[in-house]
C-alpha cells in the first residue's frame, strides 16, 4: 500500500509538471479574463475617463474598429440608468476580453472573479507595481529548487536498491524518469521562453528599422 501511494504521488507530480510546462502561456493569458485583471482594470479607467486610449493596446489594429464601436455604444448605454450602466460595462468588459484573447489564440470562457488569479501572477503584478522583482525570483527559484531536490532525492535513494529485486529496480526507473523529465521540462521551458524573447526583440527592431 505504501509503495502504491508513493507511486501514485510520483505520477501525479509528473502529470502536474507536464500540465505546468504545456499550459504556462494559457495560464498567463487567463489572468486577463479576471474582473480585476489588467484588461478590465484598463477598461474601467477608459470608461470612467471616456477615453478609449488605455485599452487599445490590448487589441490588434485589425480589431480596433470593433472595440471603438463597442466603447461608444457602452458610453451611450451608461447614461440611461445605474442598472444600464452595470450591464453596459459588463458587456464591454466581455467584448474586450474576448477579442483580446482571440488575438492571442486563447479561448474565451467568461470573466472570472479575481480570486481565480494564480498567486504567481499576483506576484508579477506586484513586482511591476513596486519596481522590484526580488520576491518573484525568491518564490519561483525556491519552488523550482524544492521540486528538483525532492525528485532527485527520491531517485537517488531508489538507485541504491535498484538491483535488490525487480520491483525495486522498477521503482528506481520510475523515479528516475520523473526526475529526468522534470529537469528536462524545466530546461525546455526556459529554452522556449528565450527563443520567444529573441524573436520578439527581432520583430520589434524590424518594425523600428534597426
Amino acid at each position: 500500500m505504501k509503495n502504491s501511494i508513493k507511486k501514485t504521488g510520483r505520477l501525479m507530480t509528473l502529470g502536474l509538471f507536464a500540465l505546468l510546462v504545456f499550459t504556462v502561456p494559457q495560464s498567463a493569458l487567463a489572468h486577463c479574463d479576471t474582473l480585476d485583471g489588467p484588461v478590465v482594470t484598463d477598461a474601467r479607467t477608459a470608461l470612467s475617463q471616456k477615453d478609449i486610449t488605455p485599452i487599445l493596446k490590448w487589441v490588434s489594429a485589425g480589431d480596433e474598429k470593433v472595440i471603438r464601436a463597442a466603447f461608444a455604444q457602452t458610453l451611450a448605454l451608461r447614461q440611461q440608468s445605474p442598472e444600464g450602466k452595470e450591464l453596459a460595462d459588463m458587456y464591454f468588459f466581455e467584448t474586450l476580453v474576448r477579442i483580446h484573447r482571440a488575438g492571442e489564440g486563447a479561448p474565451y470562457t467568461g470573466l472570472k472573479p479575481g480570486v481565480s488569479i494564480d498567486p504567481a501572477i499576483v506576484l508579477t503584478d506586484q513586482a511591476l507595481a513596486t519596481g522590484s522583482i526580488d520576491k518573484v525570483i525568491e518564490v519561483m527559484t525556491g519552488a523550482l529548487a524544492k521540486g528538483i531536490r525532492e525528485n532527485f532525492t527520491l531517485a537517488y535513494e531508489n538507485q541504491k536498491h535498484a538491483n535488490d529485486s525487480v520491483d525495486a529496480g522498477r521503482e528506481f526507473v520510475e523515479s528516475y524518469v520523473v526526475f529526468t523529465h522534470y529537469v528536462e521540462g524545466l530546461h525546455n521551458l526556459i529554452k522556449a521562453d528565450t527563443a520567444h524573447r529573441v524573436k520578439s526583440v527581432a520583430t520589434s527592431e524590424g518594425k523600428h528599422g534597426h
